[in-house]
């Protein structure tokens, strides 16, 4: 029995797959070590590359930053740099999408610039870094 060229890129799809799977820390273990005896040349590779490819990868940027994976990484990296900490930040991210009030005034969150200050942010500790609740913009300012 002949098999199709389809077919032989779907076999090795399927095996490749396999392999990944059984094989993945591995397959890390490798790629870790092959990065910190390369570091620098895969370093010059990639600012080589973004060099010659600004335009393109700027454009690739401003595309992701629009989809939801990418509005959630912005959103956690904001987070973050304001100080945040949080074993699950995922999961936080996921409550934040739910919630539609204040849990201190109860006011429905608006949006940045509507002129009500009733933004959605989200409140932490800033000395322990732990998260206490999501609340509109005044109640967050109140609680300085």
């Amino acid at each position: 029995m002949v098999l199709t060229i389809q077919e032989k890129k779907e076999r090795q799809r399927i095996y490749k797959k396999k392999y990944l799977e059984k094989n993945r820390e591995k397959i890390k273990e490798y790629r870790k070590k092959y990065y910190e005896n390369n570091r620098e040349k895969i370093i010059t590779t990639y600012k080589k590359y973004y060099e010659n490819n600004k335009e393109k990868e700027s454009e690739r940027k401003k595309k992701y930053n629009q989809t939801p994976n990418g509005i959630k990484s912005k959103t956690i990296s904001s987070w973050k740099k304001y100080g945040l900490q949080d074993e699950n930040i995922s999961a936080l991210y996921d409550q934040y999408l739910n919630v539609t009030n204040c849990d201190e005034c109860n006011v429905e969150f608006g949006k940045i610039g509507d002129g009500t200050n009733t933004w959605k942010c989200m409140d932490h500790c800033h000395k322990t870094g732990a998260f206490r609740n999501f609340l509109c913009n005044k109640c967050n300012l109140k609680r300085g």
